[in-house]
């Protein structure tokens, strides 16, 4: 077979297995709207904070079995809650769902059934929250997201440099997490985090302004360009210095991995940054931003391209590996629960309309 028509014939499969996805799934007649968190009303975000707020008071389930479990990270907490069992899957997976090519059909997967779980376990009527944080871009720190103080329905601000960043304010005033040792949430302000790695090759701009990341402009660039090139999307979006990290780190403290100087058994990373209830709403808005993309060009709803393996060891790994080296992942690839959901593969989350998943974005 001529290169020529082994490369019909892949574009002819690829298609077909895609129209196969489609009629397959089951029907998604209703899709529900997933909204901006600021444009909730107040029952719709007390009740979005209730509900957080109860997985909390769940017991560990013996359901969760570590894929990884690698020696760096806490072993899983048998004393901790079904939030914190959430937790340990980021924790867990970690070097599996971060510049590979399951980091966006992975996240989609994670906040789709933590709604699941929000639903099923503690009664929650709503619909998953985003945070659209290019409105806070220009002047992060005094976000009006981080002026809810409510201690019902806000979010809270930034935490408390004399209590070890701990939050004080707000509905999370006084959330209680397991790992990576017990404290109380934690955010830390730090509009410059790429200035402690600046040793490492792979930072190349350690001065950035981590606000600049992600402002409109930088938003746009993503969802318009990139005509079919799943791969170079996901590059400059999980870039080590792109939008996705900079909303983590800029945070700091539990979003951001990261450990203050009085903490115990504590491994900095992206590891435990699902501790945060803001994470939830952050990568909601990852997924829209996927989700815009896809919509944009008809060529774009259906493009994948990925490996298993990441690779961070150099810029010319992460330039030639940006999401994964092989062996190379495709739609019907695996998406890994760690016995908390049953299995679905990247195809089932690729459609946010297509059965499995049915919900859409304002």
């Amino acid at each position: 077979m001529t290169a020529s028509r082994a490369l019909m014939w892949g574009v002819i499969c690829l298609a077909f297995s895609n129209f196969y996805y489609v009629v397959n799934a089951a029907k998604c007649t209703h899709p529900v709207v997933r909204r901006e968190w600021r444009t909730l009303s107040i029952a719709e975000k007390a009740e979005w904070i209730r509900a957080v707020k109860c997985l909390t008071t769940l017991p560990h389930t013996d359901a969760l079995t570590p894929l990884v479990n690698p020696s760096d990270i806490p072993p899983v907490n048998t004393s901790g809650s079904y939030y914190d069992d959430f937790v340990y899957i980021h924790m867990d997976l970690n070097t599996h769902i971060h510049s590979t090519g399951l980091f966006l059909p992975w996240h989609r997967w994670y906040v789709s059934v933590y709604e699941v779980a929000l639903k099923e376990k503690c009664g929650f009527k709503g619909v998953s929250p985003y945070w659209n944080w290019s409105m806070d871009a220009s002047d992060f720190e005094h976000g009006t997201i981080f002026q809810e103080s409510d201690r019902e329905i806000g979010l809270g601000g930034w935490g408390d440099p004399s209590k070890d960043f701990s939050v004080t304010d707000g509905a999370f005033y006084d959330f209680t997490l397991s790992y990576p040792s017990p404290h109380i949430l934690r955010r830390n302000f730090t509009l410059q985090p790429y200035i402690g790695f600046g040793d490492q090759e792979i930072f190349t701009d350690p001065a950035k302004y981590a606000n600049t990341s992600f402002t409109f402009s930088e938003m746009r660039k993503l969802t318009t360009g990139y005509e079919g090139d799943f791969k170079g999307f996901q590059k400059y979006f999980e870039a080590t210095e792109g939008a996705h990290g900079s909303v983590h780190l800029i945070m700091g403290g539990d979003l951001g991995g990261s450990c203050p100087a009085s903490a115990i058994n504590c491994t900095g990373g992206p590891t435990f940054s699902a501790n945060e209830p803001m994470f939830w709403l952050h990568h909601a808005m990852v997924d829209k931003v996927w989700y815009d993309w896809q919509r944009k060009h008809a060529v774009n709803f259906w493009a994948y391209e990925g490996g298993s393996v990441q690779n961070l060891t150099s810029l010319a790994a992460i330039d030639e590996y940006p999401n994964g080296m092989p062996p190379a992942l495709s739609l019907n690839s695996i998406i890994p629960s760690d016995g908390l959901f049953p299995e679905v593969t990247i195809a089932d989350v690729f459609n946010t309309t297509g059965g499995y998943l049915c919900y859409v974005y304002e």
